[in-house]
């Protein structure tokens, strides 16, 4: 095999669309090592996101490539890796120790199930092979704890910062893990904000890929300290096809665009309803509502999840439907749309801070 060869194979390989990404292997540089020696090819490709649910089909499809560019007889060495790197945030605000990307996700409106997508999120991000942690941000009424089957207290060993809570090999942290379950939180809105910089910056993340953020509905105080503190990478808007319900994503996208934190996208929750007894699906919330919406704003739409009995049941036992049916199909759709998130976000520029060391001047 000689040079052309070679040149061949990475521009065949390298012309493989990623649907995550929405771009080439070549244009988001995942070929990251080649090698040809005889009859053997050796490839390492690196992808800047976790995607364990989608190596074997892009095992096949490099394979493909390869063998149209050098024929059938040859012996194919494939390596992929994931390397999860930082991405920018708002300009002005610090990284947060322990954490490469922030991933807010928001609803501007109650009852869509945002919370359920949230931990379902971040459990796929985990099965597709990230290290993951989620924040429970609604302080007055956090849902994390029981979806999660979390209970007890978080320890410090310190005094002054707290260790995450620990489920399903993610790490947690919610104000409903300080309070019984039933008492409810009448504070006005400094100590809100106070009490969500608190529960964010001391708690002790273990090297981070993701913290999801499940935010509560609405664009108030919460939002905006998100907006100024809070180093956020990407949103997500969660919304119903219903017309209402669309009304408030629009105000949360519209809110993220002005904060100028990027939206990677629309998760459309409650696309149609699933009969527990039948299995007739039915579009009872209207369609195509998210689909509009993603559109009109030129976000992407990041994937789609049916009203179904059995994610609610799975939710409310503190067994998520990915952990619960690890092999369902409404897990498959967590799995594509954690997927869709992460890759989106690898694709956006790179955050420089956790490289380059911190230079200071003194006088000597």
């Amino acid at each position: 095999m000689t040079e052309i060869h070679n040149s061949a194979l990475l521009e065949a390989v390298g012309n493989i669309f990623d649907p995550h990404t929405k771009s080439t292997l070549e244009e988001s540089k995942a070929i990251t090592a080649s090698n040809i020696e005889g009859d053997t090819v050796s490839l390492e490709i690196t992808l800047g996101y976790p995607a364990a649910g989608w190596q074997a089909t892009l095992d096949a499809l490099v394979r493909e490539a390869i063998e149209g560019v050098v024929g059938g007889s040859c012996t194919i060495n494939l390596s992929v890796k994931t390397s999860v790197v930082a991405h920018e945030v708002q300009k002005g605000v610090t990284p947060l120790k322990g954490v490469r990307n922030i991933i807010a996700v928001a609803s501007g409106k109650g009852g869509v199930g945002k919370s359920t997508v949230s931990s379902n999120l971040a459990l796929a991000l985990s099965a597709e092979g990230a290290r993951v942690g989620i924040l429970d941000a609604d302080i007055y009424g956090p849902s994390q704890p029981r979806m999660l089957g979390i209970s007890g207290r978080p320890q410090s060993s310190d005094g002054k910062s707290i260790e995450p809570m620990m489920s399903y090999q993610i790490q947690a942290m919610s104000i409903g893990f300080l309070i019984d379950e039933d008492t409810p939180m009448i504070w006005r809105g400094p100590m809100v904000t106070q009490a969500l910089e608190q529960l964010l910056n001391d708690t002790q993340w273990k090297d981070l890929d993701y913290l999801v953020i499940d935010l509560p509905p609405g664009t108030g105080d919460t939002q905006l300290t998100l907006a100024q503190k809070v180093p956020v990478s990407g949103a997500i808007i969660v919304t119903t096809p219903q017309d209402i319900a669309l009304l408030d994503a629009r105000k949360a996208l519209k809110m993220f665009e002005k904060v100028e934190i990027p939206v990677l996208g629309v998760v459309e929750n409650m696309s149609t309803h699933i009969c527990s007894q039948c299995g007739h699906e039915e579009a009872i919330f209207g369609q195509g509502g998210g689909h509009r919406m993603a559109e009109e704003h030129s976000v992407d739409v990041l994937g789609g999840i049916p009203l179904e009995m059995r994610i609610r049941e799975d939710a409310d036992s503190g067994r998520p439907t990915v952990v619960a049916d690890p092999d369902g199909k409404a897990t498959a759709n967590y799995k594509e749309i954690a997927r869709n998130v992460a890759g989106r976000l690898a694709a956006r520029k790179r955050n420089y801070a956790d490289v380059f060391p911190s230079i200071v001047v003194q006088n000597t």
